[in-house]
């Protein structure tokens, strides 16, 4: 088995979360020195000019990044108008982020079950949402709302015409159980 290999596909699944040297050793079956010397040949890889991406070292994690000089063509893949359709994630998270502003990733993560890091990210770079603040909660997550470019997308004159949600109470309906049905015979 090719170790870097399955390195990098780990790298990959790991996503912006990425990877501490202890999480790849105990994966990989490896010793930390073996590691090391994993990640630093993945390294030297992606140097190559043929390459569009590089590992880094962030947040006590190793990541897989895009390569910084090439920034200007990531921008136009996102701001690009025939790219500006918003996918299904987009639309969920701009939907939790309208209906709850102003809200942490860690919440909007936690409503769609799913991290939501990459999305926030291109909804910041559309300028949909942006940033609000900072949260009262241990560490002082970042809080986002929706901006007037939002509207305007969604050809809205403010945020009270967003459409109204149904509560849970509003799709019950009142059971009378004297006369249901699955009353008990007697």
């Amino acid at each position: 088995m090719n170790k870097e290999a399955i390195l990098e596909g780990l790298l990959f699944i790991a996503g912006s979360d990425g990877l501490t040297i202890k999480k790849i050793t105990d994966i990989l079956e490896t010793t930390e020195a073996e590691t090391i010397k994993l990640i630093n040949i993945l390294r030297e890889e992606y140097k190559k000019d043929n390459r569009g991406i590089e590992i880094q070292y962030l947040g006590n994690s190793f990541k897989l990044t895009t390569k910084s000089i090439h920034k200007d063509f990531y921008k136009n893949l996102v701001l690009k108008e025939d790219t500006n359709i918003l996918s299904q994630s987009a639309l969920e998270t701009l939907a939790i982020i309208a209906y709850n502003e102003p809200i942490t990733r860690n919440t909007v993560n936690e409503i769609r079950g799913v991290d939501s890091t990459h999305i926030i990210r291109k909804l910041l770079v559309k300028q949909l949402i942006k940033e609000a603040g900072k949260s009262d909660l241990p560490g002082r997550p970042m809080l986002y709302e929706t901006t007037d470019k939002f509207l305007d997308y969604f050809g809205l004159k403010n945020k009270d015409e967003l459409p109204k949600l149904e509560t849970e109470e509003e799709n019950i309906e009142e059971t009378d159980l004297f006369n249901s049905k699955y009353s008990e015979i007697l």
